[in-house]
Order: structure tokens, then C-alpha cells, then sequence
């Protein structure tokens, strides 16, 4: 009795040591387990707020990458980025591979727009053309970082007449007017010889209140105007004020004319030429003979002559032309178009 009185005594705390180590086991457990269902929940909180964080910033990219041009600030009425007087020299041959990676923002097609803030005006540059390559290459590789200085929306646009007949300055630039707007709503028109330089860069390539006369003072004419009604080289004129002239004549072949024929059709319209002072309007001319069948039109004194009665039937709303091929190149886009020829 008494050998199994101290037996049951010995498995006493045996068996309590045993329900005890349980207890804690069970403990260990519960706590395991409370603390894997809190980390669990904050894993979870932490996964939905990153994806919530994530989807927020890709909204937001997509907004900064997508943001309308008309929520942008107006770009300022004087472009900070302007330098001024620039020096303008033809001995050095120009590559349009390095021109273009010079000009990395222009897109293809010669369009350009500024990132920073809204242009003012959406400019479409008109260049008459024929065999005029190299020139062509010297005008992308000086106007294109002009113009972005200037902050404009702007795109260019080459009008290659084809063909070998008499050249046709104004029916081209006509063609431009209306190629262009197929291209983009653009509310500004420089028309621009191709072997015209611009010599200081507060010369905007803009539309002015009035027709604006921008290549006032070239190195050809000693840096002077050669006489006050005169309108060639460069000139722009705002959409509203092409058409109410009804754009420029078509009749005019051959060299000379049809810028004493705009003038005229200018001032018949109630309106008067806009000019930059002789500092600022200055520009330098790429020396060259002249085109073959581009001599100098014999009837062109006759037409200026009669411009008031010849205006309202010849001119866009008489132009004819056929468009053989465009193409859309890195700095500019190029238009070939049949004209047609003068009538005998």
C-alpha cells in the first residue's frame, strides 16, 4: 500500500508536467497562428494599397503622357529662347543625316510642336521648288532650330514642280496653301524662297495683323529694300487674309511678277504690309545662276497692270493641279504636282 501511495504520487506531477507541456503547445499554436492571420492581413493590405498606388500612377502617366495641347500655358508673345543675330555662311556642306539628329523634336514630315507650353500660332511654311537640292539642304539645317526657338506648331512643306516646263512660282505657292491645309488646320502661311536665310531670329516666321513682309534687307539688294511695294522672298499671310485675296495669281510664268501682282492684291483689299525693322528683317541669299526655264516672263508688266480686274477669277478659286506623289521625309514633307503649262 504504502509502495503504491508513493507510485501515485511520483505519476502525479508526471501527468500534470504532460497537460501543462500541452497547454503550452496549445498556446504556442493560437499565438502562431493570431500572429500569421495579422501578418497575413497587412500582406494583403500592403498588396492592395501597391496596386492601388500603381494603377494611380500609370492613370497618372497616362494623363501627363496624353495632356491636350489646350491645357498647356500660352506660350509667351516673345519666345525666351531667342538669341538674335546669327551668322549665316553656304561654304560648308550640310548633311540632313546630322541635321536630323541635331533636331531630334522634329518630327517626320518637318513638323514640329512645343512641348512646354501651347504655340501661339500653327505655322505651315511654303516652299516653291525645282533642282534646288543643296539650297533646300542649307534652309532645313538653319530654319528648323530657328523655329523651334521661336516656339511655333509649325510643319514644312517642299511643292516640287515636276516636269521641265516654265516654272511657276505663285501656282505653287497656291499649291501649298491648299495641300497644307488637307495636312493640318493651320492658321499661318510663310511663303519662303528656298535660297532665303533669315540673319537673326527675333524675325518671326508669323502671322501679323497685317500681311507681313519678313525678308525686308537681303545682302543682295546691300541690306536695303529695293523699293517699298515690294513683297518677294519670304512673306506671311494669315489664313483669312490668303483667302481674301484670294490667294496669289496662277497665270504668272517665269521669273518676276507675281509679287508686285500680290501686292497689288493686297492693297485692293483695304490692307497694308507689315514689316520688321532693316536689323532684324536681314537675310542672306545662297548665290546661284539662274534656273533654266525660269527666264524672265515678258508679260509680267501687262499683268500687274490689270491685278484689280484679273484677282477675283484667278487664284484659288481657279487652281488646278494634279498630285503625282507626296512624301513625308525626316525635316520636310515634299509635294511633286503637275501644274499643268502656260497658255499659249
Amino acid at each position: 500500500m504504502k509502495e503504491q501511495l508513493v507510485a501515485g504520487m511520483g505519476a502525479l506531477p508526471g501527468a500534470s508536467l504532460q497537460k501543462a507541456c500541452r497547454l503550452l503547445v496549445i498556446f504556442c499554436a493560437l499565438h502562431l497562428l493570431v500572429t500569421m492571420v495579422y501578418y497575413m492581413a497587412g500582406r494583403d493590405l500592403n498588396i492592395f494599397q501597391y496596386f492601388t498606388e500603381n494603377q494611380q500612377s500609370q492613370h497618372d502617366w497616362k494623363n501627363a503622357s496624353t495632356t491636350p495641347a489646350a491645357e498647356l500655358l500660352a506660350c509667351p508673345e516673345t519666345s525666351p529662347l531667342l538669341v538674335g543675330p546669327l551668322n549665316v555662311e553656304f561654304s560648308k556642306p550640310v548633311d540632313l543625316e546630322e541635321t536630323k539628329k541635331e533636331n531630334p523634336a522634329v518630327r517626320d514630315g518637318g513638323r514640329h510642336t512645343p512641348k512646354d507650353c501651347r504655340a501661339l500660332q500653327k505655322v505651315a511654311l511654303i516652299i516653291p521648288f525645282r533642282h534646288r537640292d543643296e539650297h533646300l539642304k542649307y534652309w532645313l539645317y538653319y530654319l528648323h532650330p530657328i523655329l523651334q526657338r521661336q516656339q511655333l506648331d509649325y510643319g514644312v512643306y517642299v511643292i516640287n514642280q515636276d516636269g521641265e516646263e516654265t516654272f511657276n512660282r505663285a501656282k505653287l505657292l497656291n499649291v501649298g496653301f491648299a495641300e497644307a491645309l488637307k495636312d493640318y488646320d493651320y492658321d499661318c502661311f510663310v511663303f519662303s524662297d528656298v535660297d532665303l536665310i533669315p540673319m537673326d531670329d527675333r524675325n518671326i516666321y508669323k502671322c501679323y495683323s497685317q500681311p507681313r513682309h519678313l525678308s525686308v534687307s537681303m545682302d543682295k539688294f546691300g541690306f536695303r529694300l529695293p523699293y517699298n511695294q515690294y513683297f518677294g522672298g519670304v512673306s506671311a499671310l494669315s489664313k483669312e487674309q490668303f483667302q481674301k485675296i484670294n490667294g496669289f495669281p496662277n497665270n504668272y510664268w517665269g521669273w518676276g511678277g507675281e509679287d508686285d501682282d500680290i501686292y497689288n492684291r493686297i492693297t485692293s483689299r483695304g490692307m497694308s504690309l507689315s514689316r520688321p525693322d532693316a536689323i532684324i528683317g536681314k537675310c542672306r541669299m545662297i548665290h546661284h545662276n539662274r534656273d533654266v526655264k525660269n527666264e524672265p516672263n515678258p508679260q509680267r508688266f501687262d499683268r500687274i497692270a490689270h491685278t484689280k480686274e484679273t484677282m477675283n477669277s484667278d487664284g484659288l478659286n481657279s487652281l488646278s493641279y494634279e498630285v503625282v506623289k507626296t512624301e513625308k521625309k525626316p525635316l520636310y514633307t515634299i509635294i511633286t504636282v503637275n501644274i499643268g503649262l502656260p497658255k499659249r
